[in-house]
């Protein structure tokens, strides 16, 4: 089991950059593939990157370009670099962790309670 804290959310201007934070309690962090979601106010929650245990990654084409994903598995952490943010972008986002490397929600077993993303424009 994990327990998953996101961290690094904001507010900022379009064009700008956040760096979110999604950190894991006990030893076993590494042993996860890791996703990143988010979801906008009146919208479903939808896929925006995943890492594999290794650093594979994949980039939803709606961010691909703007936002990558990685992680450091001695600081049980993953990251998600937002740049050229847009008021669209404006979300809670979610950290989520499961065994599979996959872009849908229903593999992923544990989630963080969601840091929010506010761009202005």
């Amino acid at each position: 089991q994990v327990e998953l804290v996101e961290s690094g959310g904001g507010l900022v201007q379009a064009g700008g950059s956040l760096k979110l934070s999604c950190t894991g309690s006990g030893r076993t962090f590494s042993a996860y593939n890791m996703g990143w979601f988010r979801q906008a106010p009146g919208k479903e929650r939808e896929f925006v990157a995943a890492i594999t245990r290794r650093g594979g990654n994949m980039i939803a084409d709606s961010v691909k370009g703007r936002f990558s994903i990685s992680r450091y598995n001695a600081a049980n952490t993953m990251y998600l670099q937002m740049s050229s943010l847009k008021p669209e972008d404006t979300a809670a986002y979610y950290c989520a962790a499961g065994d599979s490397f996959t872009s849908g929600q229903s593999d992923y077993v544990y989630w963080g309670q969601g840091t929010q993303v506010t761009v202005s424009s």
